[in-house]
């Protein structure tokens, strides 16, 4: 047991109905090196209610109380309280209840009238420190499942760009709103298609967590598997929804998405919003959002087929940029409102000249930067850079 736990002291709560056995029991502790609180109930009623309010770091629990007894007693405790130190008190005949009380999970037994202070010293320290070994065990092993399903979820949500003979550089960034979340339901991918087009895609799914993302995965992989198949627009977003809606279950999610198809040749991009926000167009002369008819989100009105094409003249150099709200949606600076697509605008202005992926990461920066932690969501960024200048198509 390291030093600081006992700097700190013990909190000790006492499951024990005698009054005599109970008080003994204190002047044992008393007569011990520990530093201890000790809380005495006399039923695991009063327990339960002890242990709702209050961390324990070790239980000393009769076996006999007025309302449960025997290993019943351990296993209820346990459930309570799955890491908290457990040492049963049994009598001089006992010895079978006490063997059943450490294979019920306890990590110790006493004898009453057979315990030293010495003893009381000793059991109490290894047992608190068996129970904490065990708990920093079962964390660990969380953690590395956690780490598992994360790298899987990545590999679901930020696939690898699937380009031919496409010259166009593709920029992405992925971060997860909740801290130690499972990633959440934000995705995007990037695909050429047999007629030279290049397809790109962004989108949420509302909520966070394993709910989110896993639905997130399933319309990214729907959406590249039917976009490698030949569907297009509305066909393509009414499929997804068909999927999204099959997928959810009972869960009342939605999801938000902006297509684009991106014609090299035409030097055009096609754009589908299915209630999400605008991309951004670069040029030489700067940024700005570009103007797009809006449709419905997919799984609000499941059947209303609302998704009207813009199609957007590009320069021979430039970049598009499809963005989630959580770039957008943070607070700006001391101000209570938020950043806005303005305030991103006058962000992008501001920066420096730089390469695509660097110019992403200080945008990122600077949001989170103004943000400070007071708005946390999941956050993806897809950013598409052109030069027909370079490269003759």
């Amino acid at each position: 047991m390291s030093a600081g736990v006992d700097e700190a002291g013990y909190r000790i709560l006492l499951i024990e109905d005698d009054p005599g056995d109970a008080l003994l029991v204190e002047e044992l502790l008393r007569d011990t090196a520990l530093r201890f609180d000790l809380t005495i109930r006399t039923t695991l009623a009063e327990a339960r209610v002890e242990l709702a309010k209050d961390t324990i770091d070790c239980i000393l629990l009769d076996l006999h109380l007025p309302d449960v007894s025997g290993t019943t007693a351990v296993g209820m405790v346990r459930d309570l309280t799955p890491h908290t130190a457990v040492i049963v008190l049994t009598g001089t005949a006992e010895a079978q209840a006490a063997a059943e009380a450490m294979a019920a999970g306890a990590q110790d037994y006493l004898v009453k009238g057979r315990v030293e202070s010495e003893l009381l010293y000793r059991t109490v320290r290894y047992a608190v420190y068996r129970s904490r070994t065990e708990r920093a065990v079962v964390e660990t092993q969380a953690a590395r499942l956690r780490a598992q399903e994360n790298a899987r979820l990545e590999r679901g949500l930020l696939p690898r760009p699937l380009l031919d003979t496409s010259t166009v550089t593709v920029t992405s960034r992925y971060l997860p709103g909740a801290d130690r979340a499972l990633l959440g339901g934000d995705f995007l991918d990037v695909v050429e298609s047999d007629d030279k087009l290049l397809h790109a895609i962004v989108g949420d799914v509302s909520g966070h967590g394993a709910d989110a993302a896993a639905l997130g995965v399933c319309l990214r992989i729907a959406w590249r598997s039917l976009v490698l198949g030949g569907h297009r627009g509305g066909d393509l977003l009414n499929l997804m929804e068909r999927i999204l809606i099959a997928e959810r279950g009972d869960q009342p999610l939605f999801a938000t998405c902006t297509l684009l198809t991106l014609d090299e040749t035409a030097a055009t991009a096609t754009l589908h919003l299915a209630g999400h926000h605008e991309p951004l167009l670069t040029t030489d002369e700067g940024t700005h959002e570009v103007t797009a008819a809006h449709g419905i989100a997919l799984g609000i009105i499941p059947g209303e087929h609302r998704w009207p094409a813009t199609v957007v003249p590009l320069p021979p150099r430039g970049a598009l940029t499809l963005y989630t709200d959580g770039l957008t949606e943070g607070h700006n600076g001391a101000d209570t409102t938020r950043l806005g697509v303005d305030g991103l605008l006058a962000l992008i202005k501001n920066l420096p000249s730089t390469p695509p992926d660097i110019h992403v990461d200080l945008l990122i920066e600077q949001t989170h930067a103004l943000n400070a932690g007071r708005h946390t969501d999941d956050l993806a960024v897809l950013r598409l850079d052109w030069d027909t200048r370079l490269h003759r198509i």
